[in-house]
């Protein structure tokens, strides 16, 4: 028996359900019985009754890359929230901002979502454009000097884009973006030969 086109797209995206319920929950700050069924219902709505683009997601979750990326992540707001600070209470200081493009190594939708999301969060940076065809970031950098300069800046972005692609791509999508799918291995067989 198949399913209507409708029902198998809303089969199709019960991970967004969830997500959504969990945000709906965690925005209201109750968990309850009720929450959770007018999250359902909210989030059934959104998904059913709106047309969104699917988004493709050929990866795999990589349990170690994902430790990596939040770790790194927790570790980006500290310490940019104390940069941003001292930004602010130095006196006669003033930041030298800029806007700076990035190409990205990965063209997909939601690898340039997650990556640009990530850079907007941290204190300091926020993307003000991003060119979905192309891969381009634009994003305006608080102070370019204490950043280390417009280099520096770019290189932050391309690492937050590699940790985001190690810890959800998969193998093949790597090798396109020009990493190697697994650098510690590499790494065991180049000791091993030397």
């Amino acid at each position: 028996m198949s399913l209507h086109p409708r029902k198998r797209r809303l089969a199709a995206q019960w991970p967004t359900v969830v997500w959504l319920v969990v945000v709906w929950v965690l925005l209201w700050g109750d968990l309850s019985f009720g929450n959770v069924i007018a999250g359902t219902v909210v989030a059934v709505a959104v998904t059913g009754l709106l047309r969104m683009t699917p988004v493709d997601f050929h990866g795999r979750l990589h349990p170690w890359g994902l430790v990596v990326l939040v770790a790194r992540f927790a570790w980006d707001l500290l310490h940019a929230s104390v940069e941003v600070s001292w930004v602010a209470l130095r006196p006669r200081h003033t930041p030298r901002g800029a806007v700076i493009g990035v190409q990205l190594r990965n063209h997909s939708d939601l690898y340039l979502t997650i990556t640009a999301e990530l850079c907007s969060l941290v204190p300091g940076s926020l993307v003000v454009e991003a060119h979905r065809l192309t891969g381009m970031l634009y994003l305006h950098v608080l102070d370019v000097e204490q950043s280390g300069g417009v280099e520096a800046a770019r290189k932050t972005v391309l690492d937050q884009e590699e940790r985001v692609l190690r810890a959800f791509a998969s193998d093949d999508e790597l090798r396109a973006a020009g990493l190697d799918p697994h650098p510690r291995r590499s790494a065991r067989r180049a000791e091993v030969r030397a």
